[in-house]
Order: structure tokens, then C-alpha cells, then sequence
């Protein structure tokens, strides 16, 4: 599960965006937005930062600005709802809110008397961004602003100050700066040391709080870069496949075909044969089983969970 930053687009300049799925998981990543996961139906295991929760029919997500988030839920049936908007669109100067948890179960909002709002929330904002009626900005704009402050009014927030919720920010910062970092120097030698200087962790610490982060290892995530890139080269050059391992960061050709075929479930060779058009995006996570498929028209986090004969 590759946690990348996730850079949305909009049909228009008003940076709200609203979608449901059933029986998805998505993949670990981050971005600017303010993201809430709704669960209309069934359950979802869901990762926000460094939390891990079952989530069940009627309970909220909140993912502020900037926090690592996925959900593994191939195992189970569900109907996600989703609103993810610009922090620009509720306020000019933005703080995050520092919730305690992301996770707000369905009787916690009940207690709050936020539940019906939170209910409606996803429906309306849904409605309004499909018509476009007239002021139809300014009614998800009050909608949005209303749910946000009054769940900051309710629900328990640590203070930023604390040296505490401080610590976890800068960790936080620190992983997003880390994982960049990767993305753009994935072909150089980065070892689990090198990593976790950067955060400035122990290795075994650090090993865990990064399988807690993004949901695989630190070596995982790095061979995934390494063979997202591959597939990509071996489907857009005629670079030999000794050349292509070497340029993306592996040390010989055995190694390379070891991880390609592990990652995506085909040879190099094989892999560069094929006819799917899109078929690097399999490199994103390891597709050794049919239950998963990325879902169209949609960024590469969201996976639907199916079962099937097709082997990939």
C-alpha cells in the first residue's frame, strides 16, 4: 500500500468533492483536503495516522490535513460515503483541529446530537455538487462549516501545545517529508538506518511506526516505488530489462525479477509482453490475489474488493 500524496482534481475551482462506494478498501496516502468517511453500511478497518479501528454502520472518519490514511478491508462488505473539501472552503487561515481520535462512533454523535446532521451531511453536499442549482457553493459552504465547528465543539481535542500532541505533529511532518523524500530518490541506496535518521527513531522503532503508518514495511514500500517505476519503463522504453532494474534502484537482475513477481504477479519479461495499457498500476500493492481491482474512473486509492477467477 503505497502512501503517496494524493494531489485531487476538480471538475471546477470549488475544491469539494463527494463520492460512495461499495465493498472498497483504499490504499494509504495523504493530502491537503479535509477528508470524512461516512459508514452507511457494514464494517471497515480503517487506518488514520498511527490509529487502527474497526468501523461499523453509522460511525465517522475524520482525516485532517495531512494525515496518513488507508482502510484493509477486503474481507468484509461495505458502503463508504465520502466528502473531502479544501480547508480554504471553511476558513482563510487554517489550524488543525487535533482531534483526539479520528474515529467518532455512531453513539458518541448520538450523545452529541450530532448523528441526524452527519446522516443528512453526506446526502445534501452529494445533491448539491450533482444539480449545481443556483448558490449551490454557498449551501455545501454552510453545510461543511456547520458540521466541521460543531464536531470541533464536541468532540475531545488535545491541545497543540502539549509537548504530547506536539511530538505526534512533528512525527507526523516528519513521515510525510520522509515518504517525499522517497518518492524522488527511490533509485539511490536508502537503507533502514538512512530512514529512520531522518525521523530521528531507532530502527525497530521505527520499523513499527511505519507498518502502523502505511500498512506495509519500510522495504515493502521501497521495492514498491522501485517496481511502480519498472513496470512503467518496461512498458514505455525498449531499455533492456538489466538497465531498467539498475535505474531504479536495484542492486542485480535476480533480485529485480525476485520483486517484480512478487509485487505484481508477473515476470518482467512477461509483465513488458502484456496488453493492458495500464497495467503498471499494479505495482501500487501486491495484486497476487483476484479480491482486489482498482476501481474506474477514480485515483489510484480506491480498491474494490471482489472476488473472482482471474488471476493477476
Amino acid at each position: 500500500m503505497k502512501a503517496f500524496h494524493e494531489v485531487r482534481t476538480y471538475h471546477e475551482d470549488f475544491k469539494v468533492w463527494a463520492s460512495a462506494y461499495e465493498d472498497i478498501s483504499f490504499l494509504s496516502h495523504w493530502h491537503k483536503e479535509i477528508e470524512l468517511i461516512y459508514i452507511r453500511s457494514g464494517k471497515a478497518k480503517v487506518c488514520v495516522t498511527d490509529q487502527s479501528f474497526l468501523a461499523e454502520e453509522g460511525d465517522l472518519i475524520i482525516c485532517d490535513s495531512g494525515d496518513i490514511h488507508y482502510s484493509n478491508s477486503q474481507d468484509m462488505e461495505n458502503s463508504l460515503e465520502f466528502i473531502i473539501f479544501d480547508p480554504g472552503v471553511i476558513t482563510g487561515m487554517y489550524e488543525p483541529a487535533c482531534f483526539i481520535s479520528p474515529f467518532v462512533k455512531k453513539d458518541e454523535l448520538e450523545s452529541y446530537g450530532l448523528y441526524s446532521i452527519v446522516d443528512k451531511l453526506f446526502d445534501n453536499v452529494s445533491r448539491e455538487l450533482e444539480s449545481c442549482n443556483r448558490y449551490y457553493r454557498e449551501v455545501v459552504k454552510s453545510r461543511l462549516c456547520e458540521i466541521w465547528y460543531l464536531l470541533k465543539r464536541n468532540i475531545p481535542r488535545g491541545n497543540a501545545s502539549k509537548p504530547s500532541l506536539s511530538r505526534r505533529m512533528e512525527q507526523l511532518n516528519d513521515f510525510q517529508r520522509l515518504l517525499s523524500y522517497m518518492e524522488k530518490h527511490f533509485s539511490e541506496d536508502i537503507s533502514l538506518a538512512d530512514a529512520s535518521a531522518m525521523v530521528g527513531f531507532s530502527e525497530s522503532h521505527f520499523s513499527k511506526t511505519f507498518k502502523k503508518m502505511t500498512g506495509i514495511n519500510f522495504v515493502t514500500y521501497l521495492n514498491m516505488l522501485r517496481v511502480e517505476k519498472a513496470a512503467e519503463c518496461l512498458k514505455s522504453s525498449s531499455d533492456k530489462v538489466t538497465d531498467i532494474a539498475l535505474s531504479c534502484g536495484f542492486d542485480n537482475v535476480r533480485t529485480f525479477n525476485r520483486v517484480f513477481k512478487d509485487i505484481t504477479g508477473s515476470t518482467p519479461s512477461a509483465f513488458a509482453k502484456g496488453t493492458d495499457t495500464d497495467a503498471y498500476d499494479l505495482a501500487l500493492y501486491t495484486r497476487k490475489t483476484s479480491e482486489k481491482q482498482f476501481v474506474k474512473n477514480e485515483s489510484k486509492t480506491v480498491i474494490k474488493n471482489t472476488k473472482g477467477d482471474r488471476e493477476l
